[in-house]
Parts: structure tokens; C-alpha cells; sequence
């Protein structure tokens, strides 16, 4: 599928790369709106193609960043991309109806954990491996300024990304309305919230954890049923995304196995 001459080295990357305009042309027309992570183009590169690259990927909700020759030139290792590279989903996405048909095939309360911009993929493929563990339904993503799932994202997943549903949506908000409607609660991680160690974690339940450095968005905190927070004894009032996760999955797994449900 990717457009590559034989006499080079196969680049060693996370995602499937269509480039060249044929090839990613063709792969915008036939892509459905989950398969594709990303579309590359370059910044000088002719309108008339700028346009037609667009008009396809505005059907996909697709996110266009508009780069140098230099970074395409980095992300195909110097082969011949013909100024578009686009980004093939490297995994296959859920849907929502995906993750609670699972809680609803293993007859339990729905159990899923909401990413509001989390970029970092060490921390997506982290807490994919911790939701595993813990009984987590699926795990919700954004479309855009977050980590989707790639090899990296695999990796640090340690393979749960073949047993945990992840469903890439193009609006958090309208997703968490959505959970909310069937019933779900839906709480995320603040400052000043109610002490984990006393929640009542039981029921059906959605946790949103927020990107590294700025937290839930404004949009989304407006949509939560409850906060809670973790007690610290440091100075950093803060921990990384996917330790805050992994505390905050495993109180709603101890309640569940406790028989708070």
C-alpha cells in the first residue's frame, strides 16, 4: 500500500504510511472515518492539490497539519512522498456501543476511562495495560491533540491493546453526554475534589483523566457528576497521567471485587 522503491530500507516507523498523491489519494477515498490518524502535507505544496486533499479529508474529520519538505522527508526517510503522507491507523478502534456491549456480555456495570487529550503514548499504552487489569471496559479518546494508538502505544500496552476496546471519538463532550444518557456516572480527577479513599466508586462509572500538563478541559469538567482527588504528602501537587489512572481504576476495581457494585 505504501509507495516506496525497492532499493531502500523499509522505514521503521509506528504507523502504516501511504504517501505519494496516487497512493494517499486513494487511501483518503476508500478510508473509513476510524482508520486514519493524521494527514502530512506540505506547506508549499501546490493549492490545486491542497484543495482536493482537504475536500477528502474533511469527509473523515481528519486532522491536516500543514508541515516542511524536511519533516516529510524525515517521516518517509527520504523517499519519495510527492508532498502528502497520511497516517493509517496501526490498530483497529471500537466504538462506544463496542465497550458497553462488553460490559453488558460479561453482565456487570459499565467500566470505562475517558482520555480528555492525553498526548503522551507512553501513558495512553501504560494505562491501556493498567485498564486491563483492573476489569476497565474500554478506554475513550479524542480525535485530535491526543495520542492514538500506535506501535509505541502497543508496546507500552505490553499486548492489552488486543484485549481492551479503544473508540476514537471526533467530540469528547458529545461522548460523555452520550454515556451519561445510558446511565453512566462519570467523574475525573481534580485538586479539590472528594477524597478517592471515601468515593463511592460502585455502579456504572466512566473516569475522565485529563492531558499532562493543563488537566481536564473547561468543556468537559462542566459535564462531570463529581470529582475526586488523591491525597499527597509532597510538594508536586500532581502525578503523572497514568499513575493518577492506575490509583483512581483500581479503587473502582476494589470496589467492585468488595461487592460495592
Amino acid at each position: 500500500m505504501t509507495n516506496k522503491p525497492t532499493n531502500k530500507p523499509t522505514p521503521s516507523i509506528d504507523e502504516d504510511l501511504v504517501f505519494g498523491r496516487h497512493p494517499a489519494i486513494a487511501a483518503l477515498q476508500s478510508a473509513e472515518e476510524q482508520t486514519v490518524n493524521k494527514v502530512f502535507l506540505q506547506d508549499s505544496v501546490q493549492k490545486e492539490f491542497a484543495t482536493q486533499i482537504l475536500n477528502l479529508t474533511k469527509r473523515l474529520h481528519v486532522l491536516v497539519s500543514r508541515v516542511p519538505k524536511a519533516k516529510l522527508d524525515d517521516l518517509v526517510q527520504g523517499q519519495n512522498h510527492q508532498g502528502v503522507v497520511v497516517a493509517l491507523a496501526a490498530f483497529p478502534y471500537a466504538t462506544i456501543d463496542d465497550i458497553l456491549a462488553k460490559a453488558k456480555a460479561a453482565g456487570q456495570p459499565p467500566f470505562i476511562v475517558v482520555l480528555d487529550n492525553v498526548e503522551d503514548p507512553h501513558n495512553l499504552g501504560s494505562i491501556i495495560r493498567t485498564a486491563d487489569a483492573a476489569g476497565v471496559h474500554g478506554v475513550i479518546i479524542g480525535k485530535h491533540r491526543a495520542a492514538l494508538l500506535t506501535g509505541t502505544v502497543a508496546k507500552a500496552s505490553a499486548g492489552a491493546i488486543s484485549r481492551v476496546p479503544v473508540a476514537r471519538v471526533t467530540n469528547l463532550s458529545r461522548a460523555i453526554e452520550s454515556l451519561k444518557k445510558q446511565g453512566v456516572w462519570v467523574f475525573g480527577t481534580a485538586v479539590n475534589g472528594e477524597d478517592f479513599t471515601q468515593w463511592n466508586a460502585g455502579g456504572p462509572i466512566a473516569i475522565v483523566i485529563g492531558n499532562e500538563g493543563k488537566g481536564i478541559s473547561p468543556g468537559v469538567v462542566k459535564l462531570l457528576d463529581g470529582t475526586v482527588t488523591i491525597p499527597m504528602a509532597g510538594q508536586i501537587q500532581s502525578l503523572n497521567a497514568s499513575v493518577a489512572a492506575g490509583i483512581i481504576m483500581y479503587k473502582v476495581f476494589l470496589t467492585r471485587r468488595d461487592g460495592g457494585h
